[in-house]
């Protein structure tokens, strides 16, 4: 961490903390939270987690979840005093404010110490503490660092050690991905000896469905997923009726964009699903090619480099369509041999 002393000297005496994490946590965004929560409250600081919207029901395992604010109008006035009364906000897993929706606003004209615990291209540079390594697999992984650097080891239990192995896990595809590095394994080696069970973790997020959740998934499979090989492409277009049909809640999408790039020869793989505000747009790719560059150039997004996400005001319909205009600008990159792969 930069200044990394003077951060050390703010928190040597009880501080009142709010961790705040972006809109739709996944297992990496609620798991470092979580973690560094658990890791701060062990370390004496009075500590609020924040969420600006509900997160999957597969995640609620992660210990402190019951105590997680999410930011509906039954606790806007409660967030709001945690947020007056804070002496220092953690921002997790997110590069810009206008990833926590309106609670952006809130963190921007606190007048309370700021830290920016990520990995994200891009950063917006709000706060005045930072640890972010674009080339870290996970949140989680930076906050177990960050840990370490404050000589802390020592206050990691194995409920912190759970949370924190979900989001590495999670970031890594389950040490699979191509952001997986040695460092990955080192960090997962020492969680599991502070007390992590990977087995109960893979268990909790991977195996753990509902029966709507796979008849979704079914359908998906058989009748959404559209695969244009003259671009190496496959993507998938989901509407809310189709969401209601099968019961969806939030998170039962997840992972469904990654099935496109398991098929041989793909490359890119995109799913564009129907909220009731917008139009939300997950990308998938492979080796050389950018998808953070296409998010953020054409779908107000952004993330990695091989996996983003975007957002459009249009339709369903209309959104497809500007996606699939836009293929043949990047055939080329698509196309061609990638010697990363």
């Amino acid at each position: 961490m930069k200044n990394l002393s003077a951060f050390k000297q703010f928190m040597s005496q009880p501080r009142r903390v709010v961790i705040v994490t972006h809109h739709k946590p996944d297992a990496d965004a609620l798991g470092s939270s979580l973690g560094l929560c658990g890791y701060l409250q062990n370390c004496g600081h009075t500590v609020q987690v924040i969420s600006p919207s509900d997160y999957p029901v597969f995640l609620h395992w992660m210990p402190g979840n019951d105590r997680v604010l999410i930011d509906e109008e039954k606790n806007k006035q409660t967030i709001a005093r945690y947020f007056e009364n804070a002496e220092i906000i953690f921002c997790l897993d997110f590069s810009s404010l206008n990833r926590i929706n309106n609670l952006g606003d809130t963190v921007r004209k606190s007048t309370a110490k700021k830290v920016l615990i990520d990995h994200h291209l891009e950063p917006e540079h709000f706060a005045d503490f930072e640890q972010w390594d674009s080339r870290a697999a996970s949140t989680a992984g930076l906050v177990y660092e960050l840990i370490i650097e404050l000589g802390g080891r020592n206050k990691i239990d194995a409920t912190i050690a759970d949370c924190l192995y979900a989001g590495l896990m999670t970031d890594t595809g389950g040490f699979r991905h191509n952001n997986t590095r040695r460092e990955e394994f080192m960090i997962a080696s020492d969680l599991v000896s502070l007390g992590a069970n990977p087995t109960k973790v893979s268990k909790l997020i991977y195996d753990t469905n509902t029966l709507d959740r796979l008849r979704l998934m079914g359908f998906v499979l058989s009748e959404k997923l559209t695969v244009l090989p003259e671009f190496n492409t496959a993507y998938i277009t989901l509407s809310q009726q189709e969401l209601k049909r099968f019961g969806s809640q939030t998170g039962d999408t997840e992972g469904f964009v990654n099935y496109g790039l398991s098929i041989k020869g793909i490359r890119l793989s995109v799913m564009i699903y129907e909220r009731s505000d917008e139009i939300k747009l997950s990308f998938r790719s492979l080796g050389n090619f950018s998808v953070n560059e296409l998010a953020r150039k054409h779908f107000e997004g952004g993330g990695h480099k091989n996996a983003a996400g975007g957002s459009s005001k249009l339709t369903l319909e209309a959104t497809t369509q500007k996606f699939l205009d836009l293929l043949p600008e990047y055939k080329q990159q698509l196309t061609a041999a990638d010697d990363s792969e």
